[in-house]
C-alpha cells in the first residue's frame, strides 16, 4: 500500500519551500494555492504576506518564482495582477502521479495520520411501528459515513439506537398475554418482512382500541408497563416477542435499501435500562443536575422557554420515571468507557438539535466528554414532497419508507429496460440492475445534498439520466467499462511522454483529488462533497469522451493513455460510489 501524495500538495510544499528561501523572515507562509481557471493551479499567499511585511507583491512574487525550477513538475510560473502566481504542472507530472495511483488498491488514497474510534449512531426505527421517509436520511447518511471513515483506518462502531423501551409496550404486551396466538407463525415458517409490519399493526391497533375503550384493560396495561421495568421474566418475554418480529421487518428494509444492520450493533433503549439509576446518582452527586419540583434538572443559562424560564434538561421525572435524557447520557457513558471512543456521531433530525445540545453539555459538565472526547450530531433536514412541503401521502399519512422504495426500483427497472436497445439483458439482469439504479438514485438525491438542508423527493428527478443524478454516474462507469471491453488488444498503459489535450489534463487533475476529498469529507462529516466531488468527474470525462476518441485515437500509444484514462476514472467512480453505499454496474 503506497499512499502517493497530490499534486496539489506537492507544489504547496515546494512554494512553501521557496517563499521561506526569498523570505526567510517570514516563517513558514501558506501559500494559498487554489485550482485556477486561468492556469492549473493559483496562488495568492504572497498579497497578504507582503502586506505584512510591509513589501512589494509583484517584487516578492518575482524572487519566489526565481528560486522555482521548471522542469519535472512545474512547466510554467507566471506572475499576474497584485502579485498572485498562475502555475501551469508539466503533463508528465499528471500521468506519473496518476500511474503510482493506479498502482495502488486504494488508489494512492493514504489512511488518516492518528485515527481512533467512532461510533456511530444511525438507522433508529421504533419497536413495533412501520419505518416511514424520515427514517431514511438517518440511515443514507449514517451508512455512507461508516463507510467513508473506515476505509480512512478510522475504527467504527454502529450504534443503532432503536426505540425498543416506554409505556407503550404495557398495552401491548398485556394485549399478546390475553390474546396469546397473534404473533404466531402459521407452521413455524418463515415470514416476509411486510407479514411481519401486518401482524405488528393489527395488534397495534387492536390494543389501541381496547386501551382508549376498557378502563380496567387500561389499568392492567399500567401495572405491566411496571412489570417491564422491574424485569419480570414473562413480560420480558412477551417484550422479546415485539423486538424480534419488528426486526424481521426491519432487516427487510435495510436489506432492500442494501444496507447491512447487525444483530449486534442493535442496541435499542432498553440495553442501557441497568445503568440508568447510577447515571443519575453521578450527575446527581456531582452537582450537575439537581432537584427541581421533585424532577432530576440539569438548567442551562442559555436555554429559556417562551415564557424567559430557564428550561431544564430532565433526566428523571418527578414520578420516578426516565425520559430520553437519562438513556442518551447513559449511552455516551457506555460508548466512552465501555467501548472507549474518541468521537460520537449521532445522526439524527435536526428538530432534536435543542435536546442534544443539553446532553452533550450535561455529559461535559460530568466529564464524560471533554478535549479528548467529542460528540457531534450530524443533524439532517426534513425530507420535502414536490410541492416543497413536509413529504405525506394524497390522504395526509406519512408515506411508508417500503412504498418508496418498491417505486424507485419499478421507475428506474423501466429505465434500464428503455436503455437496452440491443435487448443485452436478460430479464433478471434487468431487475438486478433496476433495483441498484432505484436504491442509487435514493441514495444519492440525500446524498447530494448538505444533510443540513430539506430536500425535496422527486423520483422523476432521481431516476433521470441528465443532471446529477447517480443515473448519470452509473452509465458513465458503465460506458467506460463498454470501452474497456472493446478495447481488443490495447491494454492501458500511461505514457508520461505524451502531450495530453486540455479535457485530459481537467480529468487528471480532479482524478488527484479523490485522495484530499475523502479526507475532507471524512473531517467535517460532510458526504455531499463526495457526491459532488463524483458528479464532476463524471461530467469531466463526459467532455473527455466527447473530445478525444479513445479507441481512434492517433497512436498506439494514445490510444494506451486514454484506456489509462478510462480505467482510473472507472476505479475512482467505483470506490467513490461505494463508499456512498451505491452499486457501479458493469452494464446499463
Amino acid at each position: 500500500m503506497a499512499s502517493v501524495p497530490s499534486l496539489a500538495s506537492t507544489v504547496q510544499q515546494r512554494l512553501a519551500d521557496a517563499l521561506s528561501a526569498a523570505l526567510p523572515e517570514a516563517g513558514s507562509a501558506d501559500p494559498l494555492l487554489r485550482r485556477s481557471d486561468r492556469a492549473d493551479y493559483q496562488a495568492n499567499g504572497i498579497l497578504a504576506l507582503a502586506k505584512k511585511l510591509k513589501g512589494n507583491p509583484r517584487e516578492l512574487a518575482a524572487k519566489v518564482v526565481e528560486g522555482l525550477p521548471t522542469g519535472d513538475l512545474l512547466k510554467e510560473i507566471e506572475v499576474s495582477g497584485p502579485g498572485f502566481l498562475n502555475i501551469t504542472l508539466t503533463d508528465e507530472a499528471i500521468v506519473k502521479t496518476l500511474a503510482a495511483r493506479a498502482a495502488d488498491d486504494r488508489l494512492g488514497v493514504p489512511y488518516a495520520e492518528n485515527p481512533g474510534t467512532t461510533v456511530i449512531d444511525y438507522a433508529q426505527p421504533n419497536v413495533a411501528k412501520e419505518m416511514h421517509v424520515g427514517h431514511l436520511r438517518s440511515a443514507v447518511i449514517g451508512a455512507a459515513m461508516v463507510e467513508i471513515l473506515e476505509f480512512t483506518g478510522e475504527t467504527v462502531v454502529r450504534r443503532h439506537h432503536i426505540g425498543d423501551w416506554g409505556t407503550q409496550y404495557g398495552m401491548l404486551i398485556q394485549y399478546l398475554i390475553e390474546h396469546p396466538h397473534e404473533l404466531d407463525h402459521e407452521g413455524g415458517e418463515e415470514v416476509t418482512g411486510e407479514e411481519a409490519m401486518s401482524s405488528l399493526n393489527r395488534i397495534y391497533k387492536a390494543s389501541r382500541a381496547l386501551f382508549d375503550s376498557d378502563e380496567a384493560f387500561k389499568d392492567r396495561a399500567r401495572n405491566r408497563v411496571v412489570d417491564l421495568q422491574a424485569g419480570d421474566p414473562e413480560t420480558r418475554a412477551h417484550w422479546q416477542r415485539f423486538v424480534d418480529e419488528s426486526k424481521i421487518y426491519f432487516y427487510s428494509v435495510f436489506n432492500k435499501l442494501d444496507m447491512e444492520i447487525r444483530d449486534a450493533d442493535i442496541v435499542g433503549e432498553s440495553g442501557y435500562n441497568d445503568m440508568l439509576d447510577e447515571t443519575c446518582r453521578l450527575l446527581e452527586e456531582s452537582g450537575v443536575a439537581v432537584r427541581s419540583e421533585g424532577a432530576l434538572c440539569v438548567f442551562f443559562d442559555d436555554v429559556k422557554g417562551p415564557d424567559g424560564n430557564p428550561t431544564p434538561l430532565i433526566v428523571r421525572k418527578s414520578n420516578g420515571g426516565y425520559g430520553y435524557a437519562a438513556t442518551d447520557l447513559s449511552a455516551i457513558r457506555d460508548r466512552v468507557q465501555n467501548l472507549k471512543a474518541n468521537t460520537l456521531i449521532y445522526v439524527v433530525d435536526a428538530r432534536q438539535s435543542l435536546h442534544f445540545k443539553m446532553v452533550f453539555e450535561t455529559a461535559r459538565r460530568a466529564g464524560w466528554l471533554n478535549d479528548e472526547v467529542k460528540a457531534v450530531q450530524l443533524a439532517f433536514g426534513t425530507v420535502l414532497g414536490k410541492d416543497g412541503k413536509p413529504f405525506k401521502t394524497r390522504e395526509g399519512e406519512t408515506v411508508r419508507l417500503v412504498d418508496l422504495l418498491n417505486e424507485a426500483i419499478e421507475r428506474a427497472t423501466a429505465v434500464v429496460r428503455e436503455k437496452d436497445e440491443e435487448n443485452q439483458l436478460t430479464e433478471e439482469e434487468i431487475a438486478e440492475r433496476g433495483t441498484q439504479v432505484g436504491i442509487g438514485a435514493i441514495k444519492y438525491a440525500d446524498l447530494s445534498t448538505s444533510a443540513a438542508r430539506d430536500y425535496k423527493f422527486d423520483l422523476d428527478q432521481m431516476v433521470s439520466l441528465n443532471g446529477d443524478t447517480s443515473v448519470y454516474l452509473q452509465y458513465a462507469y458503465a460506458r467506460i467499462q463498454s470501452i474497456l471491453r472493446k478495447s481488443g488488444d490495447a491494454k492501458p498503459g500511461a505514457h508520461p511522454e505524451l502531450e495530453l489535450a486540455a479535457a485530459e489534463r481537467a480529468l487528471g487533475l480532479h482524478l488527484d483529488q479523490f485522495g484530499e476529498t475523502l479526507a475532507e469529507v471524512a473531517g467535517s462529516y460532510e458526504p455531499h462533497k463526495l457526491a459532488a466531488y463524483l458528479y464532476q468527474l463524471a461530467s469531466l470525462y463526459t467532455t473527455f469522451y466527447a473530445q478525444c476518441p479513445v479507441l481512434k485515437a492517433e497512436t498506439p500509444a494514445q490510444v494506451e493513455n486514454r484506456l489509462f484514462l478510462c480505467d482510473v476514472t472507472a476505479r475512482t467512480l467505483h470506490q467513490g460510489m461505494a463508499l456512498l453505499g451505491i452499486h457501479t454496474p458493469d452494464r446499463l
